[in-house]
């Protein structure tokens, strides 16, 4: 490495970031870059160490799923290199910048430095190299120098449906991007936060592919308002990767109490109308809306579900907000006392978003244990540390109301409400996982004497997903695995129907944006396999 004596001349610097009393009174992004030098001597903290576990990607939770070359970037920033360190990132990775901003990191996990000492900030470098790269111009348009003549339908704009058509455009097959939202992104568009990562950044990336020749069809779920057979009638091949959309529900008493929501209920609604409002269009019941992000263009007539029309077209807002869970109406926490059972990445979503719409109070209620503070004896490095970690919604309300909002061991009994049907409390008890005596999971077991009510008038339910929804499956007769995700071996990708892949959430379950860019990698090199006989993507 250029510093072989770094990591033992510099301490560990992360992400700067806003303070939270100034952040959460906008929707930007809160962390920031550190400066180039500081940059630059997190690079020299990489170690000569031999064997790198931070890009392997193949134990369990620990490495860079899509085999980051880390060592090889992080020594180019500490030299100063930083064209060449992005030509490194692009070389694994379709999306740095989503993954730089979002992505939990597991590479850190897996760092041999943090063995020892706090791990490298892969993340931040990341991150910074790709930012960099767009500031100087140098991320530009790669449209493939020939087409094959073939042509591939993606159902599902994710992170795994944007890399598999980035990837499937390079070999020069014609793609078309079917996405059932008003805008293209999926997840990374309406799942995550703008001040988590704001859409222009993904926005750009769209622009990008486009450019490129990967066409996009949003408002169109295939499978419902476009025949799945069609599709196959149209197409050469087709890649399914629409994602694990079905969350998790908690059927107790009082569950359609108005004040009741889903996680993404929340989350969509909130970034849709922050998107509409700020590029100038209406969210009136009479209004039509754009997916364009430049405010200002006139709007144009709908197409008919499944035309190739472009992002930019309008879509009447009924439409939009329909019982299918395509757009939701927007949910305020404003001035509301809200409760967020899960406690994960979606949860902690909803703390932010929760704050920034000036919440009375707020608390999240996990009904796992506490992590512990440091690694438990069966996590062992390179896995994965599953430690107690503060993320920027927990920072946020800790702030504002002076604790963690986070109670463990606790279970929702049922919500309760007034005389108009409106949310008003929940009752709770607190739980312990007793052993099963067998050696079978531990058993949950309420505690006597711990019930306790709670004001609320918005609960937000993040227990996490359990499947796909889109109907597309059963209309093209693939096949299932005992989750009801897609059946399609990791590795080959491909369905028990000739022709038809599947990637992402929709084949996996849910997990990382990373796993998801992964496999879209995956399923498109086997998808071009498939239509030439041979392939060269990686």
């Amino acid at each position: 490495m250029g510093k072989p004596t770094g990591f033992l001349e510099f301490e560990r610097q992360s992400f700067p970031e806003r303070p939270p009393f100034e952040r959460i009174q906008d929707w930007n992004e809160f962390h920031l870059h550190l400066s180039i030098e500081n940059l630059q001597r997190q690079g020299a903290r990489c170690m000569d160490c031999g064997i790198p576990f931070c890009h392997t990607g193949t134990m369990p939770e620990g490495g860079c799923p899509v085999n980051n070359l880390i060592p090889e970037w992080n020594d180019l920033v500490y030299q100063g290199r930083w064209r060449e360190a992005l030509e490194r990132l692009h070389a694994t990775n379709n999306f740095p910048e989503f993954t730089g901003r979002v992505c939990p990191a597991p590479c850190e996990g897996s760092c041999t430095l943090g063995l020892i000492e706090p791990p490298v900030t892969i993340k931040s470098i990341e991150c910074a190299i790709i930012d960099k790269g767009f500031d100087e111009g140098w991320v530009v348009p790669h449209p493939p120098p020939r087409r094959t003549g073939e042509k591939v339908a993606v159902v599902g704009s994710g992170p795994a449906g944007l890399a598999c058509a980035a990837q499937l455009n390079s070999a020069g097959h014609s793609v078309t991007v079917y996405e059932r939202a008003d805008r293209i992104g999926g997840l990374l568009m309406y799942g995550i936060p703008n001040m988590k990562l704001e859409k222009e950044t993904v926005q750009r990336r769209v622009d990008l592919m486009r450019a490129e020749g990967v066409e996009f069809i949003t408002n169109c779920e295939v499978g419902q308002d476009y025949p799945a057979a069609k599709l196959m009638e149209e197409y050469d091949a087709v890649v399914l990767c629409g994602g694990a959309t079905k969350p998790r529900d908690l059927p107790i008493e009082g569950r359609a109490l108005k004040g009741v929501h889903f996680a993404m209920e929340f989350l969509h609604g909130n970034t849709q109308q922050l998107l509409d409002d700020k590029f100038g269009w209406s969210r009136a019941p009479s209004s039509e809306h754009s997916t364009a992000f430049q405010s200002g263009s006139p709007p144009r007539q709908n197409a008919e579900p499944g035309t190739k029309r472009e992002e930019g077209s309008p879509k009447a807002a009924h439409d939009v907000y329909d019982s299918k869970g395509f757009g939701y109406p927007f949910i305020s926490a404003k001035g509301k006392d809200v409760i967020v059972i899960g406690g994960g990445d979606t949860g902690n979503d909803c703390l932010g978003t929760s704050m920034r719409h000036g919440c009375k109070s707020l608390n999240m209620f996990e009904i796992l244990p506490k992590p512990p503070p440091e690694r438990a004896k069966d996590n062992p490095w390179p896995e994965w540390p599953h430690i107690f970690r503060v993320d920027y919604g927990h920072a946020e309300a800790a702030e504002r109301f002076g604790k963690d909002p986070r109670t463990f061991l606790i279970s929702t009994k049922k919500f309760v409400g007034d005389e108009n049907g409106h949310l008003k409390e929940l009752h709770t008890v607190m739980i312990e996982w007793a052993p099963s005596g067998n050696g079978s999971r531990p058993q949950l077991r309420e505690v006597p004497g711990t019930e306790e009510v709670w004001p609320a008038q918005l609960a937000l339910l993040a227990m996490g997903f359990l499947g796909p929804e889109n109907p597309v499956l059963d209309q093209l007769g693939v096949e299932r695995d005992a989750r009801s995700n897609a059946q399609a071996e990791y590795g080959t990708f491909a369905t028990n129907v000739p022709g038809v892949f599947s990637a992402g959430d929709m084949r996996r379950g849910q997990s990382l944006v990373v796993w998801a860019i992964n496999e879209g990698r995956g399923a498109a090199r086997e998808c071009d396999r498939y239509l030439m006989g041979e392939t060269s993507l990686p």
